[in-house]
C-alpha cells in the first residue's frame, strides 16, 4: 500500500487517525522539488513496511490553507505524531534508513508521556 495522499485519500486518513494507537508519519513536501519527487518511492515503500501506521503525503501549496501554521523550511519535512503529541518535526536527508530509524526509535518508545495537542492531526481531521 502507498501512502495516501490528502487530495484522494481524506477520508481514509481520517478513519486511520481517529484510532488512537495510530502513528502518523507524514511527508510535507513540494511537487516543484526534485528531491521530494525522488522521496515519495523511498516513503511508499516505507508505508509498505509499516502497514500498521498511517503514512500521508502531503503537497504543502496544493494544502497551504491547512498548514500555514506549520513553520516548514525545508524538504522533505517530516512529522510524526501519536494522537497526544508530535514526535518529531524536521527536515531528514531523503534516505530510506533515516526515516526507518526515526520510526523504529518511536515505535520502541512507546507513548509520549505528555498530554500537548499534536499539531498536524486536527488539520488532517475532516470538516
Amino acid at each position: 500500500m502507498s501512502a495516501y495522499e490528502l487530495d484522494t485519500d481524506a477520508r481514509e486518513i481520517a478513519a486511520r487517525l481517529a484510532a488512537p494507537d495510530t502513528l502518523l508519519v507524514a511527508c510535507l513536501c513540494a511537487a516543484w522539488c526534485d528531491t521530494c519527487r525522488a522521496y515519495r518511492s523511498i516513503f511508499d515503500a516505507l508505508a509498505n513496511l509499516y502497514p500498521g501506521l498511517c503514512f500521508v503525503w502531503i503537497d504543502i501549496e496544493t494544502h497551504a490553507d491547512r498548514l500555514e501554521a506549520l513553520d516548514i523550511e525545508n524538504f522533505p519535512t517530516i512529522v510524526i505524531e501519536d494522537m497526544h503529541c508530535t514526535r518529531f518535526f524536521g527536515a531528514v536527508p531523503a534516505k530510506k534508513r533515516v526515516l526507518e530509524r526515526l520510526i523504529d526509535h518511536f515505535m520502541r518508545e512507546g507513548r509520549a508521556q505528555t498530554d500537548s495537542e499534536p499539531s498536524l492531526r486536527p488539520m488532517l481531521a475532516m470538516k
